[in-house]
């Protein structure tokens, strides 16, 4: 919790009918209907990453059936993911679910006996039934070590957002992590999910800037685990780890501050946190990043006409929502009307709300009646929305961008910056397009 709460009456074009919780620092926070998707689908992402693991979804047929919609496979295909389909005999309890799994798990791993670590991820439905995900996990491990790891977390959509799941199978790899002692050499570890041609251009910056020793999570091979301990120095390269960061500095490790690498200044700032926290020598620093930084910064440049001075709100949806409004605003010279959040961790995000522009609404949780009013009273240029949401306001004249691209595209370092301000850059060529 931020603060106490005061009630205060909505804003200008809000319903009568309820009013939002206001907290003493400024910060809207709503708690009604929500328009997300379940954390199910992190495994989009995350079976992409991790080339050794498998991911069994413990759901219904609706489970299964996000999970192909979303991944977009083929039928022929043979993705590093399946559904454990629970049918009406296991939730009429005719059937012992315990000993079903088990029989899954054996066909699966038969099958392929090339997975490592195969975790079992919790739905709503196993959830609901009280299915212990964790004991099976356990009991599973035990039978199949040390050929393949048996992991479990929760991809529920219950009260949850879905760039949450990612956060907890994170949080679930950190305790299988080696240990390293005091006495090792510091090592830097970067958390969170990237593309590997990203991760790769951080490795190639990170190796010239002087820092040799660093490792990912998640990393491409889970058998490649890196190792954590009371000297290892963290970045997050996304803003919704959690979980995972305070699994981290359990075990030792200290997390470094810095913006998130979005944008030139973001990445600049994100790189120079390693350089100091590793001794790295300033001018040498500036030497290693200048072209990238300067690359990104006339990339950048080329979309700033069509984006300055024009006005953004952005719906609660992925939580990338803070340090992607202040990389618009910082260096594209948009002006954020609402920046909506489904979590807000002050801690995490101190660097990004510092940068923020004075008097933008900051708004945690969702209560999509209201939030919907609000835009409509606003009427920003551009409003960063979850699919569901976006046909109804594109059909009432506003121009939309659909959030889930934002957390598929690569849009992190100094390369993508130009990618990452065209996608906002679009929908407004697309709307004065349309207007021709």
């Amino acid at each position: 919790m931020i603060g106490e709460i005061t009630l205060t009456a909505p804003e200008a074009g809000c319903a009568p009918s309820r009013q939002p919780e206001v907290l003493r620092a400024g910060v809207i926070r709503e708690r009604g209907q929500r328009e997300v998707f379940c954390g199910l689908t992190g495994i989009i992402w995350l079976h992409r990453k991790m080339q050794d693991a498998f991911f069994l979804v413990v759901g219904s047929r609706t489970c299964a059936h996000l999970l192909q919609s979303a991944a977009g496979v083929m039928i022929f295909a043979e993705p590093r993911f399946a559904t454990a389909i629970i049918e009406e005999r296991d939730l009429a309890g005719m059937a012992d679910c315990q000993d079903e799994l088990d029989r899954i798990v054996d066909r699966l791993l038969t099958r392929r006996p090339e997975i490592r670590t195969l975790f079992l991820v919790g739905s709503c439905p196993s959830e609901v039934i009280k299915l212990d995900l964790g004991k099976a996990a356990q009991r599973l491990d035990v039978k199949f070590s040390p050929s393949t790891r048996i992991l479990n977390y929760s991809g529920s959509g219950i009260e949850t957002t879905f760039t949450e799941g990612e956060d907890a199978c994170l949080t679930a790899i950190v305790p299988e992590m080696p240990a390293a002692s005091a006495s090792d050499a510091a090592n830097l570890l970067v958390v969170g999910a990237l593309p590997d041609i990203v991760e790769d251009q951080f490795g190639r910056l990170f190796a010239e800037i002087g820092i040799s020793n660093v490792g990912y999570l998640p990393t491409r091979r889970m058998a490649d685990l890196p190792p954590v301990g009371p000297n290892t120095r963290f970045l997050l390269a996304q803003p919704f780890l959690t979980e995972t960061t305070g699994a981290l500095q359990r075990r030792g490790a200290t997390r470094l501050d810095a913006l998130f690498p979005f944008g030139a200044e973001g990445t600049t700032d994100w790189l120079r946190a390693a350089a100091d926290a590793f001794g790295v020598d300033p001018m040498h620093f500036n030497r290693v990043v200048a072209p990238g930084r300067e690359r990104a910064k006339r990339a950048i440049a080329h979309r700033r006409e069509r984006l300055e001075g024009k006005r953004i709100t952005f719906l609660p949806d992925s939580q990338l929502e803070l340090p992607l409004a202040r990389f618009l605003a910082t260096e594209l010279g948009m002006i954020p009307v609402e920046v909506g959040t489904p979590y807000l961790n002050r801690e995490l995000n101190a660097r990004e709300l510092a940068l923020l522009p004075q008097g933008t609404r900051l708004s945690e949780g969702q209560d999509v009646d209201l939030q919907l009013d609000r835009v409509r009273f606003d009427r920003p240029d551009l409003t960063v929305c979850g699919l569901g949401l976006a046909n109804p306001l594109e059909a009432e004249g506003l121009s939309t961008k659909w959030a889930i691209e934002l957390v598929f595209s690569p849009i992190h370092g100094f390369e993508q910056a130009g990618d990452l301000a065209e996608l906002f850059a679009r929908p407004l060529r697309r709307r004065d397009v349309l207007r021709v």
